[in-house]
């Protein structure tokens, strides 16, 4: 089963996520097929806090792809910018 969940990366106690699309059966921050975008939990001032290609988490979920909680969230985060701006 295709999932697109989060990867960690960054150092201790600073926290950075790529969101991937992964097989479920892969390790968290193992092999994935594509990078849709990234999580950054501690962004300060002008740093970009979040990031996703809309287009392609459409085309993954359209093709049966489920997505974890908290990127299901983020996603949402990421629509709801698009539209204001």
């Amino acid at each position: 089963m295709v999932t697109i969940r989060l990867a960690r990366g960054g150092s201790k106690k600073r926290p950075f996520y790529h969101l991937t699309v992964t097989d479920s059966r892969k390790a968290r921050d193992g092999r994935f097929l594509e990078q849709v975008g990234f999580f950054n939990p501690v962004a300060r001032g002008q740093q970009e806090r979040l990031r996703v290609d809309l287009d392609r988490v459409d085309y993954w979920l359209s093709h049966g792809a489920i997505s974890s909680e908290r990127v299901g969230q983020l996603v949402k985060e990421a629509r709801a910018a698009v539209q204001q701006v």
